[in-house]
């Protein structure tokens, strides 16, 4: 069911629903905080006036490199502890191996199915095949039809 709940987040209980949107909206509010003074610098740049006491409120470019110094530590430590997450995860839990398949026999087919062997004998030459069923939808008879 795991490896549903993204193509069906109604089945996300409300506890996860609110603390996705509390995730979604604290990454929204770091976008800005971190693109607002490379915006302002860079419309500073380009000879906006109506910018430049913007570019003194945040301190100027001495601030702005002061900025990308935090943004860059902050994304280096970030970075860590993704990696050591993933080493975690990989240590604790190694990845499933794809599963095995067994070849399906004829009895098995039969047994699972519950007709007889004779019938699907019959049956697998044919062009056409007409399968009868109880009222509770299980397979009773099956019967080939060469009318084709």
């Amino acid at each position: 069911m795991k490896s549903y709940i993204i193509n069906a987040p109604q089945l996300q209980s409300l506890q996860k629903r609110l603390g996705s949107l509390f995730a979604w909206a604290i990454c929204w509010v770091m976008w800005v905080y971190l693109l607002v003074p490379l915006v302002v610098l860079s419309s500073w740049i380009l000879g906006d006036k109506k910018l430049i006491n913007e570019m003194r409120w945040f301190g100027g470019y001495k601030s702005l490199l002061e900025l990308m110094q935090i943004y860059l530590l902050t994304l280096l430590i970030m970075a860590i502890f993704w990696l050591a997450w993933i080493t975690y995860r990989m240590i604790r839990k190694p990845p499933k191996r794809p599963p095995t398949f067994n070849v399906v026999t004829d009895i098995d087919v039969c047994s699972f199915y519950q007709v007889k062997i004779d019938e699907i004998q019959l049956c697998r030459n044919a062009n056409l095949i007409t399968v009868f069923f109880d009222d509770n939808g299980h397979i009773i008879h099956l019967a080939p039809d060469s009318t084709l």
